[in-house]
């Protein structure tokens, strides 16, 4: 940092931000106009912020409450200016808010571009670029500020030609808000023209509910002096207040676009107004794409609190749970104290019943789009399937509606995309079969390679292949569909019921009398590694599995549990080893008692790394293994 004065600056750019401006510059050209909603979307939320904290503190008004957004031309200068009377910023927000991007996922969505401009221009939708669009049109902007409630003499100056550097210094500013300034480039003359101008606010900005105004030069019919008078633009009302047959398509997309900060349009909208003992009118949006903070549990910056189509707040975590935290949109109550405060609405009757009702109108809407759109909610499960099971472990009110609208890969075709319903699994399920049977495993390859499911394969019977990571949880809470009980195929004895045979059960009885002694003998060498030794049927290939007793934990959720540095329990698996396999038969009769110890061990340790599993003695299993194919390649020579 260079210090010019004691009050003016200059700064460097975060080196996001100048990755960001560099996009802005080259990759957004083809949809250069979007600079003009971004700005006017600014301020109005500026706007919005000032009604909410004059709630509290009339004066922040400074005797003016008449909020609008005013845009002008200087061809002569050939810049564009857009002002507004909002809240404004301090020069410590200007530094924050400007030369800064204080976003989860920055790293990550600047990883994610291509070098695809069509992709790369999506991604950069769901990401957001606000002020920094300007610079797609404009080789230099000025941005003039005052916070409403500080004096004149704390306005700022921000100046930057988007190179990587800006300036910023104090000013004296009567009037509170921003104003800023683009200074357009050689080949952006066509938005020095009112009419592009007043076209792009029709297009993107009609819904903004306070007015847009924009000079318009008329003709006194007497004097013939030309007259300068103030035109609104906008229609300048609530969108959400008018009948949904007034209210075209395009409206709510840009609607969307206005809340969301997003390029695209919602995958779908969901316009409704409750009346009776409480009144409040929803207007949410499920978007088409995930933003990169979607993972950040805290971040519920979607839905927007009004009260009498006055903005209230927003990130509250009572106006949306954080499982459908990718909504966007806005809840307007008619009943709700104007002073309503984010304390208050933690214990608040009517917030609650606003809320859980508003829950059920997106889940109804996910429900209709599951029945009427197919494809379009398989876009919606690609982009917020892991988040919508978070609300199995969080929601239990809602948990069996959310259960239906859940999807899973399965052995039945091995897709790695998620599309089968709990629905299309009962619905397929083997005569005899009276359980829904499930694994989970770190990778979908780890679930779908598993030595546990050869016995699910060879009777086809169909087994879910859960691997992600809230899986672990979803599974602990969701114990049964319809009366079909959940059961994982790695935890507990192996019972088929009706689907095994009587002479399969009378094999297993035999050859639990046989080889009872060796499995005794291995748990003798195997010791505290296992709790048990045992035979096993649901092995058709390997010659051994690990499993974890009825009700104790998957061995995957336990290492989970561990990387997230959590104390688990010293719970021991229990080795099942298949009679069948060449190499059980030939250990049954060994007698050296070194030879059947290494034996013992290398088949826990291929149990372990069979279920993606770091084994403690990577270097023991080796040296074992290397001595058993030295003594076998010997023998052969």
């Amino acid at each position: 940092m260079t210090v010019v004065d004691a009050h003016k600056e200059t700064r460097g750019f975060q080196t996001e931000v100048k990755q960001i401006l560099n996009l802005m510059i080259h990759s957004l050209y083809s949809n250069k106009e979007i600079f003009l909603r971004e700005l006017i979307s600014n301020a109005s939320d500026a706007a919005e912020k000032l009604r909410f904290e004059a709630l509290s503190n009339d004066a922040l008004y400074e005797g003016d409450a008449e909020l609008k957004i005013w845009i002008e031309t200087n061809p002569d200068a050939r810049t564009i200016t857009v002002r507004d009377n909002g809240v404004g910023m301090s020069r410590e927000e200007v530094i924050e808010h400007i030369g800064t991007i204080a976003k989860s996922g920055t790293q990550q969505f600047l990883k994610s571009l291509t070098g695809d401009s069509a992709k790369d221009n999506l991604l950069i939708g769901q990401f957001g670029v606000g002020f920094y669009s300007t610079f797609i049109v404009a080789d230099k902007v000025t941005l003039r500020t005052r916070r409403a409630g500080l004096g004149a003499d704390n306005g700022v100056c921000w100046e930057s030609v988007g190179d990587g550097e800006y300036t910023i210094e104090n000013i004296t500013l009567p009037q509170r808000g921003t104003e800023i300034t683009l200074h357009l480039r050689a080949e952006e003359d066509e938005f020095l023209q009112d009419y592009r101008l007043r076209s792009v606010i029709k297009k993107y900005s009609d819904h903004i509910t306070l007015p847009i105004v924009m000079p318009k030069v008329t003709t006194n019919e007497e004097t013939q002096e030309k007259l300068i008078e103030q035109e609104v633009i906008n229609s300048a009302t609530a969108l959400w207040v008018r009948n949904k047959s007034d209210i075209t398509e395009e409206q709510y997309n840009e609607f969307y676009k206005h809340v969301a900060h997003d390029f695209e349009a919602p995958l779908s909208c969901i316009h409704n107004k409750v009346e009776g003992t409480q009144e409040y009118t929803v207007l949410l949006f499920i978007p088409k794409r995930a933003p990169f903070d979607l993972w950040d549990r805290t971040n519920r910056r979607g839905v927007k609190l009004y009260v009498r189509r006055i903005f209230i707040m927003d990130d509250n975590e009572k106006l949306m749970p954080p499982y459908l935290r990718f909504v966007r949109g806005i809840i307007d109550s008619s009943d709700l104290p104007l002073n309503v405060s984010r304390e208050i609405l933690q214990h608040n009757k009517q917030i609650d019943t606003i809320r859980a009702g508003t829950v059920k109108k997106v889940l109804s809407a996910l429900e209709l789009m599951v029945k009427n759109e197919p494809e379009k909610y398989e876009t919606f499960w690609q982009e917020f399937g892991k988040v919508l099971k978070e609300g199995v472990v969080d929601d239990h009110a809602n948990r069996d509606r959310i259960a239906k609208l859940l999807r899973f890969s399965t052995t039945l075709d091995d897709n790695p995309k998620p599309s089968i319903s709990f629905e299309d699994y009962v619905s397929r399920m083997k005569e005899g079969q009276n359980k829904i049977y499930y694994i989970t495993a770190e990778s979908f390859t780890a679930a779908k390679s598993s030595p546990h499911l050869e016995i699910f394969r060879k009777k086809g019977i169909e087994v879910l292949l859960l691997s992600d990571q809230i899986d672990e949880w979803l599974v602990t809470h969701l114990h049964e569909f319809e009366g079909k009980p959940l059961q994982s195929v790695t935890k507990g004895e192996l019972d088929l019921g009706e689907m095994e045979t009587e002479e399969e059960k009378q094999e297993v009885e035999k050859a639990s009398t046989e080889l009872k002694p060796f499995v005794e003998r291995l748990k003798e060498v195997l010791g505290d590694k296992v709790k048990e030794v045992r035979l096993t049927y649901r092995l058709t290939n390997s010659p051994a599995c690990l499993v974890a007793d009825e009700y104790g934990m998957d061995s995957s959720l336990e290492r989970l549990l561990k990387a997230a540095g959590q104390s688990v329990g010293g719970s021991k698996p229990i080795l099942e080893v298949n009679p069948h396999h060449p190499i059980i038969s030939s250990l049954k009769e060994e007698q050296n008692g070194e030879r059947l110890k290494d034996w013992a061990f290398i088949l826990f340790d291929q149990a372990l790394l069979s279920e993606g599993a770091a084994l403690d003695d990577p270097a023991g299993f080796v040296n074992r293994l290397n001595s058993m194919l030295s003594a076998t390649l010997t023998q052969v020579n």
